[in-house]
């Protein structure tokens, strides 16, 4: 009995504790495109929620992923990258798909959430894979060889939704989940919107609720919300122009601990507020804290 008590203590003799965490991914860009394509949307960031038992004066490193970059050169999206935190990892978005040569797709990237496919004229891509309990596939591109009106990309995929795939339209964003650990409910890791070819008969895709970045109709795509994981949107180009996806949006921890047990002992500068009887860290970049 006495060798169990000891290994549930840690050093001064304080009991261990559970901590409640909210780890998300970076969210993953659009692809860029220059001829006749609507691209695909990035993925959101990989999302994981849960519980895990800390042990007093152990330091937990907290790693918060960046955002994949938009590209600027005509290319599918760059992914988002990992967070980490408390024994678990979020994989970053899939970044969207794209056209690399007139009528060419080029498919988008798996990720937490996949990435959402090109189309344009007569070729469709498909939608990228998700990871499993942590995100959604995203939705595939629409093209037309007797509409040039319809090229559109698909939407990326969130961490509570798949992304859609709409004629004539970009597809819009997987929804993101919903959090109540700091208190207030919350949804990120939204699926950015996929692109449009011109912004003749229809529009890019909406980004998915929780920072999903629009898509651009002859345009360029909108990033995805810092500090959510959202996926950015993708382009659209009818005009032998360079258009590029949005940036995806940057990830987050969020760790929720009793007040009681709080140590105050933190670096990287989170933000600390209180909920009822918990003391919540939220860290919008890397740091760590000690139990």
């Amino acid at each position: 009995m006495t060798g169990v008590m000891c290994a549930l203590l840690g050093a001064g003799g304080r009991a261990a504790y559970t901590a409640s965490y909210l780890v998300i991914a970076g969210g993953a860009s659009g692809g860029s495109a220059d001829t006749n394509t609507g691209t695909g949307a990035g993925g959101a960031g990989g999302y994981l929620t849960g519980t895990s038992t800390l042990t007093p004066s152990t330091t937990y490193t907290i790693t918060v992923g960046a955002g994949g970059a938009s590209p600027s050169s005509v290319a599918i999206g760059n992914n988002g990258s990992n967070s980490s935190a408390l024994g678990q990892t979020a994989t970053g978005g899939g970044g969207g798909g794209s056209s690399l040569s007139f009528g060419s797709i080029t498919p988008p990237n798996s990720g937490g959430s996949g990435g959402g496919g090109a189309g344009t004229f007569a070729n469709q891509g498909g939608g990228a894979a998700g990871t499993s309990g942590q995100g959604n596939s995203g939705g595939a591109g629409n093209g037309s060889s007797v509409d040039a009106d319809v090229q559109g990309g698909g939407g990326g995929g969130g961490a509570g939704g798949t992304g859609a795939s709409s004629f004539g339209a970009g597809g819009n964003g997987g929804a993101g989940s919903a959090s109540s650990i700091t208190g207030t409910s919350v949804t990120r890791a939204g699926g950015g919107g996929g692109g449009k070819r011109t912004s003749t008969g229809g529009s890019g895709g909406t980004g998915g609720a929780g920072g999903g970045g629009n898509g651009g109709a002859d345009a360029n795509g909108s990033a995805g919300t810092a500090n959510t994981g959202g996926g950015g949107g993708g382009c659209g180009t009818g005009s032998n122009t360079l258009r590029t996806g949005g940036a995806g949006g940057s990830g987050v921890v969020i760790i929720s601990v009793p007040t009681a047990s709080y140590t105050g002992t933190t670096t990287g500068s989170p933000t600390v507020t209180t909920s009822g009887s918990n003391t919540i860290m939220q860290f919008n970049s890397s740091g760590s804290y000690t139990a």
